[in-house]
């Protein structure tokens, strides 16, 4: 019995090794595509549901980013927090266009803006805004003070004065479950490649 087995997998084994090249180069072109197919799989589930590279438009948030800056967004397990870059879609605004701006008071807290000196009191404390260029100046439709409700965000562009962001009420409070993700980094263009603050 055992002289069979041995005699059986001899022959599979030499059958094997008798694979004509044709055959081989098969093989190793099904493996390779397979290979292929499935790191492409990886990568498209990683750029719909872990991270995307989306566009800038317009000037809101000059001078950090610019019209055409290709960002990389991410929204997995992400809380705003304020400071961030968020990407949002806000279709009582624009429902066709990713909006990009700065989180200035999460839920709870209390905005008001003097605009006759440019700045923005988060709580009755006036925010540190190095990443501007200038002050806020542009009411739009802003009454203060205003107390960000749950869930929500107040949102507004680094380039203030020519900026439609959460002083507007087609904007007003956005809602965190509007929120696509946080901008880690700008990817384009080489120049600027590197984080945001």
């Amino acid at each position: 019995m055992d002289e069979k087995k041995t005699a059986r997998k001899n022959k599979k084994n030499k059958a094997k090794e008798q694979v004509s090249p044709e055959v081989q180069a098969r093989r190793e072109a099904y493996d390779w595509i397979q290979s292929l197919i499935s790191a492409l799989l990886i990568c498209v589930l990683v750029f719909v549901f872990v991270i995307r590279i989306m566009d800038v438009n317009g000037s809101s948030m000059v001078p950090t980013l610019k019209n055409g800056d290709k960002v990389l967004v991410s929204g997995l397990l992400y809380e705003p927090d304020r400071g961030d870059i968020v990407v949002f879609k806000k279709d009582s605004y624009n429902d066709n266009k990713a909006l990009v701006k700065r989180v200035i008071a999460v839920a709870g807290d209390t905005v008001n803006i003097d605009f006759d000196n440019g700045i923005v009191y988060v709580n009755g404390e006036a925010i540190e805004e190095a990443y501007l260029d200038g002050s806020t100046n542009n009411k739009l439709d802003f009454i203060g003070p205003q107390t960000v409700p749950e869930n929500c965000l107040f949102v507004m562009g680094d380039n203030r004065n020519a900026s439609t962001d959460s002083r507007d009420k087609r904007i007003g409070m956005v809602d965190k479950r509007l929120v696509i993700g946080k901008v880690l980094l700008v990817v384009y263009p080489f120049s600027d490649f590197g984080g945001v603050e």
